[in-house]
C-alpha cells in the first residue's frame, strides 16, 4: 500500500525537523504518521513509509512487547474479554475527559475496538486467556509510562479522574491511589473489607487504581495466580503494603456502568477463582496487623 501525498508531507516535514534538531516537532510528526496508518523508517537517503499494523497479536503474555505511551506520562489501561460494545463507550469517556494515553489489552480479536485507535490509544491482542493476573502484570511490564492506571472497562469517566491522581502520586507519599477500597474487617478474622470513605486505606480496588509503575513492579506486581480479578487486587494492596507502600483512597469523576466481570461470569468459576484468591490472602497476611493502615 502506498501513502498518500499527505502523509508523505508530514515525512518531509518530520525530516526536515530532525536536520534541524527539532526533535518534539519530529515525534509529533511521527505521531502523526502513525495515526494515519504507517509507520516512517529513516535510511541512508530518506525516509520510507511502510504500512503500519493497526495492533499486534500475541499467543502469550510473555511475548508482549512495548506498548508506547508516548510523551504522556500517565497511562489508562483495561483488560478486555467481550463486551466490546461497553468498552467503547467507557473508552470514549476517558477520551472526553483526560489528555492520558490509553492501552487495551484485549482477549481476542479486538472488532470495533480496533475503531478507537489514535495517536495516544493503544491495542494489542491476546489469543487466548492467560487469567488476570497475568494480563494486569503485562501491562505493568510493557506500558512506558511512569504511572499507570488499571481500570476496569465498567468504570466509566465523568470528569478528569486523571490530574488529580498524578498530583497525589508525585507527591511520593503513596505509591498507589484509587477510587475505592476500604480497611480489613479485623473483628471478622480479615474475611471482609469496610469501606471508610476517602483517606489512607489497607486496599484498593482494580476498578480504578493509579500506580507508580516501577514502584509497583518492584514489589512484584500481581499474583500470576489470580485467574479471575475478584479479590486479586485485595492481595496486590495488601503486598503494596508488606513492602512499604501506602495507599489513598480519592473521591474520583468516576462511575460504574454494568460490571460484567462479576454479574455476567460464570457463577460457579466466580465463586471458585475469588475463593482460591481469598484464601492465599488469609493465609498469607492474616494476623499481620503491623502492615494495615492506621484504623479509622
Amino acid at each position: 500500500m502506498s501513502a498518500p501525498e499527505n502523509v508523505h508531507e508530514l515525512a518531509r516535514a518530520r525530516q526536515a525537523a530532525r536536520s534541524e534538531r527539532n526533535f518534539a516537532l519530529s515525534d509529533t510528526l511521527r505521531d502523526q504518521i502513525a495515526a494515519q496508518g504507517f509507520e516512517v523508517v529513516d535510511v541512508a537517503d530518506g525516509y520510507e513509509l511502510r504500512p503500519k499494523k493497526r495492533f499486534p497479536t500475541y499467543e502469550s503474555t510473555r511475548d508482549i512487547r512495548a506498548i508506547n505511551s508516548g510523551k504522556h506520562e500517565i497511562t489508562v489501561a483495561m483488560i478486555i474479554d467481550g463486551y466490546h460494545e461497553d468498552a467503547v463507550e467507557t473508552l470514549k469517556t476517558i477520551k472526553a475527559h483526560s489528555e492520558c494515553a490509553i492501552a487495551m489489552l484485549v482477549i481476542g480479536e479486538p472488532g470495533i475496538l480496533a475503531d478507537q485507535l489514535d495517536a495516544r490509544t493503544s491495542l494489542v491482542s491476546l489469543t487466548e486467556n492467560f487469567g488476570w493476573g497475568e494480563s494486569a502484570n503485562a501491562l505493568l511490564r510493557n506500558v512506558t509510562s511512569e504511572f499507570i492506571v488499571i481500570m476496569d472497562p465498567s468504570t466509566r469517566f465523568t470528569g478528569d479522574a486523571i490530574s488529580p491522581v498524578l498530583v497525589e502520586l508525585k507527591k511520593r507519599d503513596f505509591v498507589a491511589v484509587g477510587w475505592r477500597g476500604g480497611l480489613i474487617n479485623l473483628d471478622d478474622e480479615w474475611r471482609s473489607v469496610d469501606d471508610k470513605g476517602p483517606g489512607e486505606v489497607d486496599v484498593l480496588f482494580s476498578y480504578f487504581i493509579a500506580m507508580h509503575r516501577e514502584d509497583v513492579l518492584a514489589s512484584r506486581g500481581f499474583n500470576n495466580r489470580a485467574l479471575f480479578y475478584r479479590n486479586a487486587d485485595i492481595e496486590f494492596s495488601l503486598l503494596l503494603r508488606s513492602s512499604n507502600g501506602r495507599l489513598l483512597q480519592m473521591e474520583l469523576p468516576l462511575i460504574q456502568d454494568r460490571h460484567h466481570g462479576y454479574h455476567d461470569s460464570d457463577p460457579e468459576y466466580r465463586e471458585l477463582q475469588s475463593k482460591k484468591n481469598y484464601d492465599r490472602i488469609l493465609e498469607r497476611f492474616r494476623g499481620k496487623t503491623a502492615i494495615l493502615s492506621p484504623r479509622r
